[in-house]
């Protein structure tokens, strides 16, 4: 009760005991990229149009998405007084794009992948796509009735808090992955600002509970942290789930430890707060068990008074009460 309440007063929230005790256990942290590493409110950097009118009609297929690149191509459209053009279909494809039907043209926005699997040809534009991304943009193709009519390129800012707090699991022996549907360069390119080495790139939502089933296999105590619908299975999957507070509610239903305010430093003062939580407990046990193996045979053999055995076994109720209560003063 003094742990979680202690965790509560630093944004770290617990939903049960349990969860705090396996929380010291923890040997490897998945991250999300977008919205746990990084901010998760990106914004368009670059804007290459090989057709007329192509951000017209992007904007448009994108205004019915709720992902959040979709979210900062509308807005950048706002920024642009783009006018929306009547949208007759529109579908999301999972883990690579949309397509849309605006204003009669048939529009398709997302992946290499999903390009290719389309038959659109990008190879002339694939050096100007390499750089952009290797400056850790998240490249979308457009393209309109199976022409590729541009490139929209958005950048996501890492968190002030995130490279500080991947090193402090570091130090405290925790090896730290990152889990993205982002193409390899542009993953590689945020896992080195903030100093992640390992880097699971282009996965797809469904997989990311696979990765964290994989982890698990080779003997490792996982925690995932995510803050998007789609990080929920991963979350359920994991031994331990910790949610971003300011992320969607499935996934904050989803977890077993919430961090409020979505600060990356409260996942290490979650772990070490378990660690001082168990050895206190161990310390208690210890002293009762202690206790307890010298008073019963003294009482057993006659050689105590009931008064005495009775404040005896009160004094040391009150004791264990009192070290625990020491967990309120720890620094986390």
């Amino acid at each position: 009760m003094v742990g979680t309440g202690k965790g509560a007063e630093h944004g770290i929230l617990f939903k049960g005991g349990e969860y705090l005790e396996g929380t010291h256990k923890i040997n490897a942290v998945l991250l999300d990229k977008t919205g746990t590493v990084t901010k998760g409110k990106p914004e368009v950097t670059d804007v290459l149009q090989f057709q007329e009118n192509m951000l017209d009609y992007a904007v448009s297929a994108e205004s019915a998405s709720e992902h959040p690149l979709a979210h900062a191509i509308v807005e950048y459209g706002k920024k642009q007084a783009i006018s929306i053009k009547p949208l007759e279909h529109f579908s999301a494809i999972t883990g690579h794009g949309i397509e849309a039907v605006v204003n009669g043209k048939h529009v398709l926005i997302g992946t290499r992948k999903l390009m290719n699997e389309r038959a659109v040809n990008i190879a002339e534009h694939e050096e100007r796509m390499i750089k952009l991304e290797s400056e850790g943009k998240t490249v979308m193709l457009i393209a309109i009735d199976g022409q590729l009519a541009g490139i929209i390129a958005v950048a996501d800012t890492v968190k002030e808090s995130s490279k500080e707090a991947i090193q402090t699991l570091k130090q405290m022996g925790i090896e730290v992955y990152m889990v993205t549907g982002d193409n390899k360069r542009t993953a590689e390119a945020i896992a080195n600002q903030v100093h992640i080495d390992h880097v699971y790139a282009e996965v797809l939502p469904e997989d990311k509970a696979k990765i964290v089933e994989e982890l698990q296999k080779q003997g490792k105590r996982v925690a995932m942290v995510g803050d998007g619908i789609n990080d929920a299975p991963a979350l359920a999957k994991a031994d331990i789930g910790m949610a971003i507070g300011t992320g969607a509610d499935v996934a904050i239903e989803t977890a077993d430890v919430t961090l409020v305010g979505g600060d990356l430093a409260h996942i290490p003062k979650a772990i070490e707060l378990s660690r001082k939580t168990m050895k206190n407990i161990r310390q208690n046990l210890f002293w009762a068990l202690f206790y307890n193996s010298v008073g019963i045979p003294v009482a057993a053999a006659g050689l105590l008074q009931p008064w005495i055995a009775g404040a005896a076994m009160a004094f040391s109720s009150v004791s264990v009460v009192t070290n625990a209560l020491r967990l309120k003063r720890v620094k986390i």
